[in-house]
């Protein structure tokens, strides 16, 4: 994201004016799918791309915004209860209006936004977003007296409040608390986190986006999640106790109820009690740096994902037999599946075979080149000028 490109956009638009520059990271995901409601544990890192916001308060009660990206302006009042329509305006004013209830005395500001998060791939272009100005706001209006946490929490209910989103944590959580040079294992049931060094000499990440999506009928990421629940519950049910989630079960415990639910809701459990396995065995291996086990538990993971979650798709399966196929050293999907992206953890003399050759048999599959997206794990939410 180029600076300069970002407060021309704001002189334009603001007479010329000059603010302050705020920047947030989107985010991958190493490891650990499908686990932030089952109270397991997510491996995300941040990474160079995100929003940039340059802001000056406006000693009113008004929003005045331009996203540069949509080519949008509009005024909204911090007073209005309704906001804005447009959901790209409305994160904003759904941040500011979360953060007058921390107690944060926000005003009126003018701003202009963009980012070069790629649309569609899983990376939390709005989490990048609502952090980037949560951490403004604090530091304009608040004092920089809100915690990180807490300004994670206010863009997760953003989402949840202004948008619709029933998401987790784990977005705003990796866009706020990003490192460079750092991934961070985070505890979806305690929140702890823990700063694990990512220095993969002789490899690269890299993401390889599929540019589908497909529409299901009903809610599939629902009808997991009631899975979990189900096994949760004949679990309580025949041993007299009381775990929440997946998380405080054992594998002992899975295999005993197996007559009692659903076979369907047994094989979402497994994927979900081997995932918890596998992002603590990927802790272990970070430590070591021993970048071959974690390929192996990525690989495992796009199995699990594919074969007993059952959210991947052909396209997704397909990038994922060619990176095997390359000799590359990890890959799986990321996100929540059903099409978006893949992330591969690539031999740097590897990378331009593999590149070009999924690139190459994709694109003669398919009838379209997939998008290929170099990661850099880079810094969260700051102030840059």
């Amino acid at each position: 994201m180029d600076i300069e490109f970002v407060r021309s956009r704001f002189a334009k638009h603001f007479n010329g004016s000059k603010g302050f520059v705020y920047a947030s990271p989107g985010r991958i995901n190493l490891i650990g799918e499908h686990t932030d409601y089952n109270g397991g544990f997510v491996f995300p890192g941040a990474v160079q791309q995100g929003m940039m916001a340059e802001i000056k308060p406006n000693n009113t009660r008004t929003i005045r915004a331009y996203s540069i990206d949509l080519k949008d302006y509009d005024e909204f009042s911090l007073d209005d209860e309704k906001g804005p329509h447009a959901s790209h305006f409305r994160y904003l004013f759904g941040v500011a209006k979360e953060m007058e209830k921390l107690g944060v005395p926000v005003q009126g500001f003018d701003t202009a936004f963009a980012g070069d998060v790629p649309l569609g791939a899983g990376m939390s272009s709005s989490a990048a977003l609502e952090s980037c100005f949560a951490f403004a706001i604090n530091d304009l209006f608040g004092g920089n007296k809100i915690s990180k946490w807490d300004l994670a929490k206010v863009g997760q209910a953003t989402e949840h409040n202004y948008i619709g989103v029933n998401c987790g944590i784990m977005d705003q959580f990796a866009s706020v608390f990003g490192k460079a040079g750092n991934l961070m294992r985070l505890d979806c049931q305690s929140g702890e986190f823990e700063y694990f060094p990512w220095n993969p000499k002789g490899y690269r990440l890299v993401l390889v986006n599929s540019c589908v999506k497909h529409e299901l009928v009903g809610s599939p990421y629902n009808d997991r999640r009631k899975s979990c629940e189900n096994v949760v519950a004949a679990i309580n049910k025949k041993f007299g106790v009381k775990a929440e989630t997946l998380r405080d079960c054992t594998w002992e415990q899975i295999e005993s109820v197996k007559g009692d639910v659903d076979p369907v809701d047994i094989k979402r459990a497994t994927f979900v009690m081997g995932e918890k396995d596998r992002v603590l065995a990927v802790s272990e291996a970070l430590q070591k740096g021993d970048y071959e086990t974690v390929g192996q538990k990525m690989y495992e993971t796009h199995q699990g994902l594919s074969k007993d979650y059952e959210v991947s798709c052909e396209e997704l399966d397909f990038l994922n037999d060619v990176a095997f196929d390359c000799g590359v050293t990890g890959s799986r999907i990321m996100g929540g599946g059903f099409g978006g992206c893949t992330i591969n953890l690539v031999k740097k003399d590897l990378y331009d075979l593999f590149v070009n050759t999924v690139v190459e048999k994709f694109q003669a599959k398919y009838g379209k080149k997939p998008v290929i997206i170099p990661v850099v794990i880079g810094d969260g939410s700051r102030r840059l000028v």
